[in-house]
């Protein structure tokens, strides 16, 4: 079973523990031991796993973190576990800060089960950051965050190597944050740095509320042209001729009243996926073809529609948005460029699903 795998039996895990685990230990049993396990640790063995570390702050005696996890016979990283009925924040985040600057460790993890939290020391030494320089949610996640996930293996472990790739992660996740803020409502500083680069003169209150709208309208105009080039290529690189066979298979299907995806909609398809992705992984988006329409849903589920794309009618072309509430409107369609007008419609009914 490789490591991705794990991962799945842990979200498994995760949503049935936000069913039925309510208290702090039942979260360790159910979801943050077996992930220990899934990382390489034994959790049976006091030379990988201690718990109940202690960590007196201070005069505070008998103060323990909920897991010590040695490497090397090294304490490495601290794990800190709270109900996964419960949010995770600030005071849940001063405890683990207490225990974090009385140990050797460089890492620490803050969890409920569902989402884990990961902090390391890369503003000041031994003195942990406040904010986490990456979270999992097991219950919502996508390859890319696997991936980063896979660096906490015990087998391979390098605590360089991850406190490098946690000063990264944390500049490009405020860096991303801050983009998206101005991409949303650009402040008058970004307007004026902007407008320095394309205004001549002063930029006086009213210049600057009047570049505004422009920069925002081209902001998405490069975000939208920057994913269709995108597409783009990925479409120029992975069409082949036919084989003859799939041909007549094609031509029988549609004979025979069949259903045959065309690349219309599958183009169609990632489009909507690239605008969903604002919201949710890009993998909960799934599409379903029939014969008078074909449909994408959220985790593949009928319960969950996005929306439809009516391209088979010889009429006029339209895309079936779904509302939160399940209420479909069509919208007539001439280009698939016209798919980018509903960002907003399909950004709201994806985020009713996170």
């Amino acid at each position: 079973m490789d490591f991705r795998d794990r991962v799945k039996e842990l979200a498994i895990r995760s949503k049935h523990a936000s069913e039925h685990a309510m208290t702090e230990e039942a979260t360790k049993t159910s979801v943050v031991m077996p992930l220990l396990q899934a990382l390489g640790f034994d959790v049976f063995s006091l030379t990988e796993v201690v718990p109940e570390f202690v960590a007196d702050v201070g005069t505070k005696k008998g103060e323990k973190v909920d897991y010590a996890l040695k490497i090397n016979g090294e304490i490495a990283i601290l794990v800190e576990v709270k109900p996964i009925s419960s949010s995770l924040g600030t005071a849940q985040y001063s405890q683990l800060y207490r225990y974090f600057s009385v140990t050797n460790a460089r890492l620490a993890i803050l969890t409920n089960g569902r989402e884990i939290w990961f902090f390391s020391d890369t503003d000041d030494r031994n003195r942990m950051d406040k904010k986490p320089f990456f979270v999992f949610d097991l219950q919502s996640f996508d390859d890319e965050q696997v991936e980063h996930l896979s660096r906490f293996q015990k087998s391979g472990f390098d605590v360089e190597r991850v406190l490098e790739a946690a000063s990264s992660l944390k500049y490009v996740k405020a860096a991303a944050a801050f983009l998206t803020k101005q991409i949303e409502a650009p402040t008058d500083d970004f307007v004026r740095f902007i407008g320095r680069h394309i205004h001549e003169g002063m930029l006086t209150k009213a210049v600057v509320d009047q570049l505004r709208p422009a920069i925002q309208s081209a902001l998405d105009e490069v975000i939208r042209d920057r994913i269709q080039d995108r597409l783009n290529i990925a479409f120029t690189t992975d069409k082949r001729p036919a084989a003859p066979e799939t041909a007549a298979v094609e031509d029988q299907q549609q004979a025979e009243g069949g259903i045959v995806t065309t690349d219309e909609e599958t183009q169609a398809f990632f489009i909507v996926r690239a605008i969903a992705a604002k919201e949710i992984p890009i993998e909960r988006v799934t599409m379903r073809d029939a014969k008078s329409y074909c449909s994408v849903f959220i985790d593949d589920n009928n319960r969950k529609p996005l929306c439809r794309f009516y391209f088979n009618a010889k009429k006029a072309k339209a895309i079936g948005v779904f509302s939160p509430d399940k209420e479909e409107t069509r919208v007539p369609v001439e280009s698939l460029g016209e798919i980018y007008k509903l960002s907003k419609e399909l950004e709201a009914t994806a985020a009713h699903y996170r």
